[in-house]
């Protein structure tokens, strides 16, 4: 990097005496009349000189106009077609996200082919490599169960991760069996998928993370990696949690939570709940809309400040209402057709206002029972349409009034769970999105979702964005009786593999050019303050300019820039006029 001359100290004194004696003639000239104006600005002419020559001397100008002046054969103005290099970047980026979609839906066509030939056998026993038991020993130095020497090598393409680029693992959530026959039998028929990740990252060897989220829980990922639970032993990770998974199995919701706590809530009953209202909120993703309603004898809206009202569902939103849950205290009776009746006047209102989601409605009930059915409730707000579906999660071991909240989830399209004990809590809560997808199983739309731009600590520390697509069973005996949605698949694309498409020294200087030209039509002149909108650390460079540069040899470009640091360019002030000078 090319150093600059550093400024005397003298000449540093000298730019401050010039700078004091201005604040003295502000003082003066505000209260005195006795100084003539051609004083005033004679001496205006000299500070400006003097700051001109310092600058001029110690900005370091001079040296990086001799700089492109070496360079000068190598450059070239060239103009450049705005409007057709905007089409070009478009076209490049819709190729490139082409290709990805394309590599996701030949992943779900293999996971549907091979779930589609398997034949489920709860007694199935199979040894796969469970991401967090590779290369794992016991006291004896014998490999643990389901772990096996698995080959890993550094790979600068993942972060310079040890790597297994020719099979993938299985990562389970702590609190799920490793051997439970469901996720045996489903890690069994997705080994298929190994081969399709393999396939795809050789025809597109810029790809990343591949990999299928099971509706059972387990996450099947390639290239495989070995995965490092935290102090505590504990992998929180559960791909069903996961936006581009919420996103991609259901369409968007609004969601009232409705929380019984009247007394019968008290202990561990109310600790389960909450639970089960934070899992609940895991679920929803930046396409819903929710709100939470405690009710005993009175109706509380857990967030004061939000009632009657619904709020999209991100992370601080969320975390703010998990904060209010442990406000939450038991006392009173339990009046729940109130309830029902502020939930569905909520999402009504908001749907006939074409706000929240204007997709999907439903209501999640997290109480330890109901007395009656409420059906005249439901008769008023949701009956014969039935457009709101309610989930109700039975807290505790008694069943007394279990069969009036089935019968409330049957007649309202829903689903009944019961919760007992805080390890229930995430796979019961897990079970309304089987529900909430069978309008796709049924339609067998393959939509293919792109989340925003995200970090997930837990895959990779750097922005991405997701292309993610829905994995359904085509088995005959789940059309329209069981719709089953098998999981999500989804491959990651970096923010930064993005922005290659993008050719950043024209697009910028586009952006100048073209406002430039505004400007010429306009009859204004381009200014500072315009050019103080472009971001970039060279725009500077080209002001007054309609051209871009075109370098043949883009390596005199980047020489320049290692030799001259980009953040004096950004301080720096030249013209047109300046540069082509010594060109």
């Amino acid at each position: 990097m090319m150093r600059l001359p550093r400024m005397p100290p003298s000449h540093v004194h000298h730019a401050l005496s010039w700078i004091t004696l201005c604040f003295a003639i502000a003082a003066v000239t505000g209260s005195q009349h006795g100084i003539p104006l051609g004083v005033v600005k004679l001496w205006a002419s000299a500070f400006g000189g003097e700051i001109k020559s310092i600058t001029t001397k110690y900005s370091g100008s001079q040296l990086l106009q001799k700089k492109y002046k070496e360079y000068e054969k190598s450059v070239r103005l060239e103009e450049i077609d705005g409007a057709r290099l905007v089409k070009n970047v478009a076209e490049n980026m819709a190729e490139m996200f082409q290709k990805k979609a394309e590599a996701a839906r030949r992943i779900v066509e293999a996971a549907e082919e091979a779930h589609l030939q398997h034949e489920e056998n709860p007694d199935l026993q199979y040894e796969y490599f469970n991401a967090v038991l590779i290369n794992e020993v016991d006291v004896n130095g014998h490999s643990v169960e389901l772990g096996g020497e698995f080959v890993l090598e550094p790979n600068d393409h993942f972060s310079n991760l040890s790597v297994n680029l020719s099979l993938s693992v299985v990562q389970v959530p702590t609190n799920m069996y490793n051997k439970d026959p469901d996720i045996v039998n489903g890690v069994y028929w997705s080994e298929a998928l190994n081969k399709i990740f393999v396939d795809n990252f050789e025809k597109d060897p810029s790809l990343i993370w591949q990999y299928f989220g099971s509706a059972k829980g387990f996450f099947r990922q390639y290239p495989g990696v070995k995965w490092h639970p935290d102090e505590h032993g504990v992998i929180s990770f559960d791909c069903r949690n996961r936006k581009w998974y919420i996103q991609a199995a259901t369409s968007p919701k609004d969601v009232v939570i409705l929380v019984d706590v009247s007394g019968s809530m008290k202990g561990l009953r109310l600790t389960i709940a909450r639970q089960t209202v934070s899992s609940i909120l895991d679920t929803l993703g930046d396409d819903d809309f929710f709100n939470i309603i405690a009710y005993n004898q009175e109706v509380h809206y857990v967030e004061p400040c939000l009632n009657g009202t619904l709020v999209q569902a991100d992370r601080t939103n969320k975390d703010h209402f998990r904060e209010h849950l442990d406000k939450l205290f038991a006392k009173g009776i339990g009046l729940l057709g109130e309830a029902l009746t502020e939930a569905f006047t909520i999402l009504n209102e908001f749907n006939q206002a074409g706000r929240g989601s204007v997709c999907s409605r439903a209501i999640m009930l997290v109480t330890d029972g109901a007395t009656e059915m409420y059906d005249d409730v439901f008769a008023k707000f949701n009956w014969p349409e039935r457009k709101v579906r309610i989930f109700p999660y039975l807290i505790g071991r008694e069943s007394a009034f279990a069969d009036n909240l089935k019968w409330m989830a049957c007649a309202n399209k829903g689903y009944f769970s019961q919760i007992s004990t805080l390890a229930d809590v995430q796979e019961n809560v897990m079970r309304y999105l089987h529900v909430m997808s069978r309008p796709k199983v049924i339609d067998h739309e393959h939509d293919t979702v792109w989340t925003e731009a995200y970090v997930d600590s837990a895959v990779s520390p750097n922005p991405m964005t997701t292309v993610a697509m829905p994995v359904f069973s085509t088995k005959n005996e789940t059309v329209r009786s069981v719709c089953i949605l098998l999981g999500v698949v989804g491959i990651d694309i970096p923010i930064q593999e993005l922005m290659k498409t993008v050719p950043k020294h024209k697009v910028v200087c586009t952006f100048i050019a073209t406002n430039k030209q505004t400007n010429k039509e306009t009859n204004n002149s381009w200014s500072k303050e315009d050019n103080a909108k472009c971001e970039h650390p060279v725009s500077e460079l080209l002001i007054l300019t309609p051209y871009t540069l075109s370098f043949s040899h883009v390596s005199a470009l980047q020489k320049i820039h290692q030799d001259y640091s980009l953040q004096h360019l950004n301080r720096l002030d030249l013209t047109l006029q300046e540069i082509t000078h010594h060109w």
